[in-house]
């Protein structure tokens, strides 16, 4: 049976308070999930047996990407795809990719702090749930678990800012 704690304060359901600076912004998880996962071992069995001699070590290429959506006057999506990639040699030992997302309701931040709030604090809050899933995979795919390094998502804002402001303006057709 649903239990409705609106009229509780922050934490009295049981889940942690949520996060609240001394301007009034709140930001609950109030859901997240996974909306795609992919994982192939295109060479197994030949990806699982021990190499010859003298064999290079595998490589891991790993890409982390995120994005936000509005989903509500106050609820929003933060998205977060993990994507890895292992070889030896020209052989691909295994791809994962993961979409995981988290459904947030913020309150109280002005419109300037939204995107920032979904691009860098939404994505840190559902990583280690995202990490974790990954590192599943690849261990129940026959490997060692994948266990990606910790991301700094605030720079990975700015690189995407930085990139977005260097694209050139598209021009516009005049009727």
């Amino acid at each position: 049976m649903d239990q409705d704690n609106s009229s509780l304060p922050p934490g009295a359901n049981g889940g942690p308070a949520a996060p609240q600076d001394e301007g009034g912004i709140s930001i609950r998880v109030l859901a997240q999930y996974v909306k795609d996962i992919s994982f192939e071992n295109p060479t197994a069995p030949k990806s699982l047996l021990p190499p010859p001699e003298g064999t290079p070590q595998p490589t891991i290429e790993v890409s982390v990407d995120v994005a936000a959506r509005r989903l509500a006057d106050v609820d929003f999506e933060s998205e977060l795809t993990l994507r890895a990639k292992s070889m030896r040699g020209g052989d691909v030992l295994f791809m994962v990719e993961l979409v995981y997302a988290g459904v947030f309701r913020i309150e109280g931040a002005p419109p300037e702090m939204l995107e920032p709030l979904l691009l860098i604090e939404g994505p840190r809050q559902i990583f280690p749930f995202a990490r974790r899933i990954v590192a599943d995979a690849t261990r129940d795919g026959g490997f060692l678990p994948l266990l990606i390094d910790p991301v700094d998502f605030a720079g990975l804002y700015r690189q995407q800012r930085e990139r977005q402001q260097a694209k050139p303006a598209e021009p516009t057709a005049s009727a």
